[in-house]
């Protein structure tokens, strides 16, 4: 009897062990064949994203004209008034070449600290400015160079927006009050005069230079 318990207790040991052992290698063999191709996956779907589809990110200046911008690209044939935006407008445009979605973030003073935190996944900046209201240029002109300092490759189009109103700064002024030429070589910026608050420049040809030059940034 005293052998026979000798004997059950070695077998349910290595047993034991042996359930060990097995439940190691399976747990090794478990990670290795399921979640690694899952990363994989994810993997090729964001690469896939990321070749199909393209975000800008629209900021400016409450009442700059950004949200006339998106109503302008979205074709609508009637105008229609646009209040500030006190948070975010999003719209996607397709293309032949690919998607282009369009993010826009309010541009009052609560809602600027977070700008610099939607540029990580942004392809391009489009910076809309009031070009005729003149006291606000310097508050333009720093809220722009703190995003140019927090990404340094981004490419970014400026628009100087309203450029219909009689006290509007011309793009050369606006250039100058934006210090545009202290910005380096390496950057692909670009400086648009805009009135895209206007019937005219509301027109399919304006708009079609716009999106052509976004095209061929991303």
């Amino acid at each position: 009897m005293v052998l026979l318990r000798h004997i059950s207790i070695a077998l349910t040991a290595a047993v034991a062990a042996l359930g060990s052992a097995l439940f190691i290698a399976l747990n090794y063999f478990y990670k290795r064949r399921v979640w690694s191709p899952e990363m994989d996956y994810y993997m090729i779907k964001e690469e896939e994203e990321d070749r199909s589809e393209r975000q800008v990110l629209v900021l400016g200046l409450d009442g700059a004209g950004k949200s006339s911008m998106l109503q302008g690209l979205t074709g609508a044939k009637t105008k229609r008034s646009c209040r500030p935006t006190r948070g975010f407008n999003f719209m996607s445009l397709s293309t032949p070449a690919c998607q282009l979605d369009f993010l826009e973030i309010g541009g009052g003073e609560d809602l600027r600290m977070y700008w610099t935190e939607y540029l990580r996944k942004t392809h391009i900046l489009v910076y809309v400015v009031d070009s005729a209201d003149r006291g606000r240029l310097p508050m333009a002109k720093d809220e722009l160079h703190r995003l140019l300092r927090a990404d340094c490759q981004l490419p970014v189009v400026v628009l100087g927006n309203k450029q219909d109103k009689p006290n509007a700064v011309s793009v050369s002024e606006l250039h100058e009050a934006l210090s545009l030429g202290a910005v380096g070589d390496e950057r692909k910026l670009f400086l648009l005069a805009a009135q895209l608050g206007s019937d005219e420049l509301n027109a399919p040809c304006s708009l079609q230079a716009f999106k052509d030059l976004l095209l061929q940034l991303v």
